[in-house]
This record gives structure tokens, C-alpha cells and sequence, in this order.
């Protein structure tokens, strides 16, 4: 579970800045739980920039609640979370030292989707929040406030997380359950997951990645690995300390996804070995598959250029597929190997996307 949050302050002197306003929205991986957002009364002047920048004054937060006031919902919606935020440790400074006056020691494991951002989409000019949305085309409104930030950056780590295929941001995140009743453990398991097409992932105590498997009906086929009685599944079982899983929406996806993550993690209950297949090119050099996505508001997307395929995503505005500098920043894009291309071309085949789009 992940808190992915914004705050804005008063400005001035280093751990001495107060919160003006705080936004915070718990995340799933999949989908938004749980959000606060509330303007906050400092008790103490905000510098005159940053009244400018942000448009909060002092008139403003007259009326506001003071921190001692939302400190318990901001434990309470961050509860066994990571905190996610772009810059995070000014963030979590600055709420640090704000329970710190209460008597309270603030303690979460955090992300920074600077640093994350760097890692999975290297080589830009800027990683400032506003820059880096309009480089994926993420709609950004309210700059600048603690809720329209929060929200761009909930929509840039949907999109980091899709680029993450070591799973190393679900590595962090991960919690075991230690419960010694197994049934209930699968039983909590279970009740979380969706009737959708997707992949799911079980980890060792470790936090290694033991087992990969795809599913056109995610709870059905982790249902089926809790009660199949085989040698194989038994062994999965008695090492499974957590799993996680991700939804796919197009079946494309997911078969791509499935091969790629077996090569990328190697895991000890999935035998990989890479088969040389013989390359073809596709029915045209340059392709944009768009199919389903995991929500009603999104498609994914699939790109082919010069017969190779380059990566695939999940895109919310026609914006983004139409201009090709965007869709590559956005996609998961890396050297995809022969088996995975072929897995392509067999797909195409036999089974429906949405829509094709051929470019020069």
C-alpha cells in the first residue's frame, strides 16, 4: 500500500517551515482507497513567494484546523503505507517535525519519484513535477496546490510502476502477513483480488520473486494455486510469505508482461529457457496497437517501430498516442528478445486489438 502525498509550507528557514496544506491519497498499486486534503493553519507568516506562487495567504488559513487537529488522520491514512512523494524527503522533513512538536515519532519507509524517475526514464532535461508531466502528457490541474500536485504524481508513479520490471517498488512495499493459519491468510489474499486479466507474483521471505503465472481471472487462477494439490504448487505454497498482482486489461499485455517478467526475475518456480526462434517482420514496419486498458478511461498500448517492438503502456488521452515522443517516454521501453516479438505476431494472428494504427 502506498501514500502518495503533496504538502505545501510557509517557506523560510531550514526545519523551520510550517505546513500550510496537505493532500494524501492512499493507492493500492491499482486503485485510490482513501484521500485527505485539507488546508492547514501554520500559525506563523508565509513567506511572500511562496504566496505567490502557490495562491494560499494568511486570510485563507485563518479558519483552517491546526496540525494537532489532522496529525491522528494523517497516521490513520498512512498506516502501513510507503509514502510516495516527488522530492520526498522535504516532505517527510517537514511532517517529521510537525509530529516531532506533538510528541509523536512519524516513521514510514518513503519513495521519491525524483530519484525513481531518474532510474526508469533516464536521460531528461528536467525531473521537476511540472516538467516531467508535460514530457508524458499527464494533465496537471491546480499547480502548485497540495491536491493537484498529489494527483499528478499518483499519475506518474501508476506510470513508474509500470516501467518497474524488477518489481523493486513492490519489493519495498510488500508486507507479510504472519498469521500461522494459512487458510486465512489465502482467504485475505483472495478477497483483494480482481475477476480481470493480469499477473501475479508470489514472494519469498526474502521479498524474491519465487513464482510468476498469468490469468485471464486473477482470483480464479490464485484460487486454483491455493487448492491444487501438486508437488510444484505445494512447494509455492510453503515458501509463499506474500504476493502481489497487476492488472493487464488487454490480453496482449499480459502475454507480453508474463514473458518479459519471467526473463527479467528468473524465478524459481518458472523454467525459462530461452528458445532461439526465428525472426520475421511484422504485417507493417511501423505499429501502434491500442487495446484495452484497466479502467474505462485508459487504453494500452503496444508500439512497433522498424519491425522491432519497442514497448507497451497505458495512455488516457488521444494527446498521447498521436504524438510518438510522448507515447515512447511513456512506455516500458527496453530490448525486447526474439520469443516476446514472435508472442506479438502470434497474438496478432489469432486474437482482436482494438485498433491499429500504421505510421511512416
Amino acid at each position: 500500500m502506498y501514500a502518495i502525498l503533496d504538502i505545501e509550507t510557509t517557506g523560510g528557514k531550514y526545519n523551520e517551515e510550517g505546513l500550510t496544506e496537505i493532500a494524501i491519497y492512499r493507492f493500492d498499486g491499482q486503485e485510490i482507497r482513501d484521500k485527505v486534503s485539507t488546508l492547514i493553519n501554520p500559525e506563523k507568516p508565509i513567506q511572500p513567494f511562496v504566496q505567490q506562487l502557490t495562491g494560499i495567504n494568511e486570510g485563507m488559513l485563518r479558519n483552517a484546523p491546526k496540525f494537532h487537529e489532522v496529525a491522528k488522520r494523517i497516521v490513520e491514512i498512512t498506516k502501513d503505507c510507503v509514502l510516495v512523494a516527488h522530492n520526498a524527503s522535504f516532505d517527510f522533513r517537514v511532517i517529521h517535525n510537525e509530529f516531532k512538536q506533538l510528541g509523536y515519532d512519524f516513521d514510514r519507509p518513503t519513495i521519491c519519484t525524483v530519484e525513481l524517475t531518474k532510474t526508469l526514464i533516464p536521460d531528461l532535461e528536467s525531473y521537476s513535477l511540472g516538467k516531467l508531466c508535460r514530457k508524458l502528457g499527464i494533465p496537471v490541474s491546480d499547480r502548485h496546490r497540495a491536491e493537484g500536485d498529489a494527483l499528478a504524481t499518483l499519475k506518474l508513479f501508476k506510470i513508474l510502476l509500470q516501467k518497474d520490471e524488477e518489481k523493486a517498488i513492490v519489493k519495498k512495499a510488500v508486507k507479510f502477513d504472519r498469521s500461522r493459519d494459512l487458510s486465512s491468510k489465502y482467504l485475505k489474499i483472495l478477497e483483494n483480488l480482481p475477476n480481470t486479466a493480469g499477473l501475479f507474483f508470489v514472494f519469498n521471505y526474502r521479498k524474491e520473486i519465487i513464482y510468476i503465472n498469468k490469468a485471464d481471472n486473477l482470483k480464479k487462477e490464485v484460487n486454483k494455486l491455493f487448492l491444487t494439490s501438486t508437488q510444484k504448487a505445494n512447494k509455492i505454497r510453503k515458501e509463499m510469505k506474500s504476493l502481489s498482482f497487476e492488472e493487464t486489461g488487454s490480453n496482449l499485455v499480459k502475454e507480453i508482461k508474463f514473458m518479459e517478467s519471467v526473463f527479467s526475475n528468473r524465478p524459481k518456480f518458472n523454467p525459462f529457457k530461452k528458445k532461439i526462434v526465428e525472426k520475421s517482420d511484422f504485417t507493417n514496419p511501423n505499429l501502434i496497437l491500442i487495446d484495452s486498458g484497466r479502467n474505462q478511461d485508459e487504453n494500452s498500448v503496444v508500439l512497433i517501430e522498424k519491425n522491432e517492438l519497442i514497448g507497451y503502456g497505458y495512455v488516457e488521452l488521444n494527446y498521447q498516442i498521436n504524438n510518438i515522443d510522448v507515447l515512447r517516454s511513456l512506455i516500458s521501453k527496453k530490448k525486447f528478445n526474439d520469443g516476446t516479438e514472435k508472442i506479438v505476431q502470434e497474438y496478432l494472428k489469432k486474437e482482436k486489438v482494438k485498433k491499429i494504427i500504421r505510421f511512416d
